[in-house]
């Protein structure tokens, strides 16, 4: 009988560490999560820019990435991505910086891989986007982006209402006493 105690405090406890570990580990979601970005593509071929840009709207959710152009010119879904690199540092102006270098990969089944690779700071995103079939590049593509609905906006200082008084030439102003 008290084998069969124990046996069962044990899978209680178990059971209980178990589902602490859960929920530690699905409340903690990457700085990217829930974030969209409209970005401008622009191919590239022998090094030189397309005449024309392409606008897209890249979307991260739950440790994936989805590509509207990627998406319907190329049949690409929710991929996922790997943040290599997570930093803050403080910029020249005293403000705390996020920095995110990303990395996203998939292959279809007409062995066509997409490669996305990307810098984040704070709203703003700069990368490339490379498509290969059987090894040989396809296309390629620079990209740049914000957030959508732009930089957030800082809280203004509520500014003091301050007293005047209007002194005649020659007199001393009436105050606190302490002024000179």
């Amino acid at each position: 009988m008290g084998i069969l105690k124990t046996s069962s405090f044990k899978a209680v406890v178990a059971c209980v560490v178990l589902f602490m570990a859960l929920m530690a580990f699905k409340g903690e979601k990457d700085s990217l999560h829930k974030r969209t970005f409209n970005i401008m593509l622009d191919q590239m071929k022998d090094s030189v820019a397309a005449k024309k840009g392409i606008q897209d709207k890249m979307t991260f959710k739950d440790g994936k990435l989805f590509s509207d152009y990627l998406f319907s010119k190329f049949g690409y879904k929710w991929m996922r991505y790997r943040i290599n690199k997570d930093s803050i540092y403080t910029d020249s102006t005293d403000t705390e910086v996020r920095l995110l270098e990303v990395e996203s990969s998939a292959t279809n089944e007409d062995n066509q891989t997409v490669t996305i690779n990307f810098v984040s700071i704070e709203w703003d995103l700069d990368g490339t986007i490379k498509i290969t079939k059987n090894d040989k590049l396809k296309k390629y593509f620079d990209f740049v982006g914000r957030e959508k609905g732009g930089k957030p906006k800082k809280p203004k200082k509520k500014k003091e209402n301050k007293i005047f008084e209007i002194v005649d030439p020659g007199e001393e102003p009436k105050g606190d006493g302490d002024r000179k």
